[in-house]
């Protein structure tokens, strides 16, 4: 079986002031040594960024942007051009999550631009795929899952494949408190990595790391994390608090461990 460095991503959404991040590094760098198996992201809004990047300087943490343009340069104003994400340093920029999907009418084929631009700049794309609530049979689930990991993914190569993250996030548990059951989160990730077999074969398919997303916390990510196709977790509220943070992060890690 492909081993699969686990990731726990922080998607601190609009919150936070500069010096409150910095604060929340300095709070988390030493104790999360102690878990280097574990990839770890802090995910904030692009004014937060500069001081993410200087903050984490040195420790194991990596910096997240949380959107992104598909042009370097140009009269894009507001937008955030991958270059300078990656002059600055950031390493992941996450794409395509619910919120930007819902609230800003983001397709799968401007998620599919931004990815291939992330990737041009060696950002580490983690593309959301979400599942709407108006879906009414699991038979539509299923088609709108496969479909937005199809269109997201158009012209990425092989190569560029193994370097993404997807990120599942059923829109019924964003946010709600009541995350998927272990099992139902599981069987949702196998159908993206069979679709990802599909477009890629499986030695590729078994590269790419899948994570969960919606209602992610202490209480649960024990089971997610050990279920054989989720590699992750995208967590939105509880990781707003630098103590659940870490705390997911030693559960995560204690679920890989215990899964060898």
């Amino acid at each position: 079986m492909t081993k699969r460095n686990p990731i726990v991503v922080a998607n601190w959404k609009m919150n936070k002031l500069p010096s409150e991040t910095i604060e929340y590094i300095v709070q988390i760098q030493e104790q999360v040594k102690a878990y280097p198996e574990v990839d770890m992201v802090l995910a904030g809004q692009d004014v937060l960024l500069t001081a993410m990047v200087a903050a984490a300087g040195g420790t194991t943490l990596s910096v997240g942007a949380e959107n992104v343009y598909w042009q370097d340069r140009g009269a894009y104003t507001g937008e955030t051009s991958p270059a300078a994400l990656q002059d600055l340093g950031v390493k992941y920029v996450i794409i395509g999550h619910s919120e930007r999907r819902n609230y800003f009418r983001e397709t799968d084929e401007m998620v599919n631009l931004k990815a291939v631009a992330a990737l041009k700049h060696d950002l580490i794309p983690i593309i959301a795929i979400d599942e709407p609530i108006s879906a009414e049979s699991e038979s539509d689930n299923v088609q709108w899952v496969v479909n937005q990991v199809i269109e997201s993914l158009e012209g990425i190569s092989e190569v560029d494949a193994t370097k993404l993250i997807l990120a599942y996030e059923p829109t019924a548990a964003i946010g709600s408190g009541q995350a998927m059951t272990p099992e139902l989160a599981q069987f949702s990730l196998r159908r993206i990595r069979l679709t990802l077999a599909d477009m890629y074969g499986w030695e590729i398919a078994n590269r790419i790391r899948i994570t969960y997303g919606g209602s992610v916390k202490p209480a649960n990510v024990y089971e997610l994390m050990v279920q054989p196709d989720i590699d992750g977790v995208l967590v939105g509220d509880a990781a707003l608090d630098p103590h659940t943070f870490v705390e997911l992060v030693k559960l995560s890690a204690q679920a890989m461990r215990g899964s060898e």
